[in-house]
């Protein structure tokens, strides 16, 4: 299996444009990650990376053998799963990514039980805030909060998500309540930012409908968590799914602001590439955590 295995690591240091990083993902050393691909580069007669002690880039030859090396070790996959019985013996690594707040919340507390059902599957999960480019980054699915593109992907919806507006008491002791959207321009408001963040503003619906409105504020962070954090401090207002302060709003630690104007719900879908539905580890990890997530989703919103 050792050229079976270069495939899988020239793949996965492909997709992460990093051998330390591709070392890691599949749970090895730099030093044989980097054996591995030029043995593969030996076996090939051409070189596919270029390196240099700061960047790693293909080559055109690597460029044309990824596609070829993925499509090999989907078959092999593919293969396996024909003659495995995977309905009482599912095996293999499940790559996954989330939103921190749906990570951490409904995600990442589940993964113990999956695994406790399923021994031989691995869960690798990944949590960001920022767009997931499910088929570059390699993943076999990922969790979505917001509203989606059109996509070649398998969609499957979970659940729509209010959101809110809200701040600690605090903060409205300090500089008064936003009645609406107009209010903000006069408030710290705490912003959802990251690269390749496609939106600044705030979306609202009025009497009149949809109205985007400017915010600022000195405080920022591409961590959902961050915000709400200092939201409870009093540093400012944020703009929430209801599902991620449920708690605080109960506790009265936030309020909501500016009620007249609340922003969209939001759909939270879980996406796939449309081969991995054929692939019964990810359906059995698809149904598990959907279940669960709608069990959660409803005792949070049942604080309200």
């Amino acid at each position: 299996m050792s050229y079976v295995n270069n495939l899988k690591m020239f793949v996965r240091v492909y997709e992460l444009a990093s051998m330390s990083a591709a070392a890691r993902d599949q749970r090895t050393s730099p030093a044989v990650a980097s054996a591995r691909i030029s043995e593969l580069e030996k076996h090939l007669g051409v070189r596919l990376f270029n390196r240099t002690t700061r960047s790693l880039q293909p080559t055109e030859n690597g460029r044309l053998f990824y596609d070829g090396a993925k499509r090999v070790l989907e078959a092999i996959e593919e293969a396996e799963a024909a003659v495995m019985d995977v309905a009482q013996n599912p095996r293999g690594v499940i790559f996954v990514a989330a939103p921190l707040g749906v990570g951490r919340r409904f995600i990442a507390p589940h993964v113990p039980a999956f695994t406790a059902l399923y021994p031989l599957i691995d869960i690798r999960l990944r949590l960001s805030d920022r767009v997931i480019d499910l088929t570059a980054e390699g993943l076999d699915v990922a969790f979505h909060l917001g509203q989606l593109e059109d996509s070649t992907l398998k969609v499957r919806q979970i659940a729509e998500c209010p959101r809110l507006l809200c701040a600690a008491p605090a903060y409205i002791a300090r500089r008064g309540m936003a009645l609406d959207g107009a209010a903000l321009a006069t408030h710290d408001c705490l912003n959802l930012r990251f690269p390749g963040a496609k939106e600044f503003q705030w979306t609202l619906q009025t009497p009149e409908g949809l109205r985007r409105f400017e915010i600022s504020g000195p405080f920022e962070s591409d961590d959902g968590d961050v915000l709400t954090q200092w939201a409870l401090e009093g540093h400012g207002i944020v703009l929430k799914p209801a599902f991620e302060v449920a708690e605080h709003l109960a506790s009265g630690a936030l309020v909501p602001v500016a009620e007249a104007t609340p922003p969209l719900p939001v759909q939270l879908s879980l996406l796939s590439q449309s081969r991995s539905q054929k692939d019964s580890k990810i359906r059995l990890f698809c149904d598990f955590m959907i279940a669960r997530i709608k069990t959660d989703l409803a005792a949070r919103m049942a604080l309200l």
